[in-house]
């Protein structure tokens, strides 16, 4: 199981940045839609639903790794109070993993309330919308080095 932690924890990581890369694009291209009075086109279906599907993955990769890894609900065990009052283990415990999850939500629910939308523009506007709170939500929470979390870029 350690190995296969040690094989899927930078793979997290470096996913993370081919999932940003499509979450920006999908905003770009939807508020450019929206704004611009654009078709809601198979280019845009099929770029939001790539977005959809890494972040699922990332989402199973992330639960494998808060369950089996050292830094997830494994913390939990040194106590409530130590886990919550040190800054660290709070944000690998509890705020990270909070974060993606409503994140992946709201990717989910933009994703589906886009496809049931009738007309272009009401797509565009949901896929923006959602996916762009989606996105600073994941930007707010990734482990980033400048964060003194003891994390690197991969």
């Amino acid at each position: 199981m350690e190995s296969l932690y040690e094989f899927l924890k930078p793979s997290h990581s470096i996913l993370r940045y081919f999932l940003l890369l499509l979450l920006i694009a999908t905003v770009v291209k939807s508020y450019l839609g929206w704004k611009g009075a654009k078709p809601f086109t198979k280019m845009d279906d099929k770029l939001s639903l790539r977005t959809f599907i890494l972040s699922h993955i990332m989402l199973l990769l992330g639960l494998f790794l808060y369950f089996v890894g050292p830094n997830g609900i494994k913390l939990f065990s040194k106590g409530m109070s130590q886990v919550m009052s040190i800054s660290v283990f709070r944000f690998f415990a509890v705020e990270h993993i909070f974060g993606m999850l409503v994140a992946i939500s709201l990717i989910t629910i933009g994703r589906i309330k886009a496809k049931k939308q009738l007309e272009d523009l009401a797509k565009h506007k949901t896929t923006f919308i959602y996916f762009l709170i989606a996105l600073i939500i994941i930007l707010v929470t990734i482990p980033w080095p400048f964060r003194n979390l003891g994390t690197a870029w991969f």
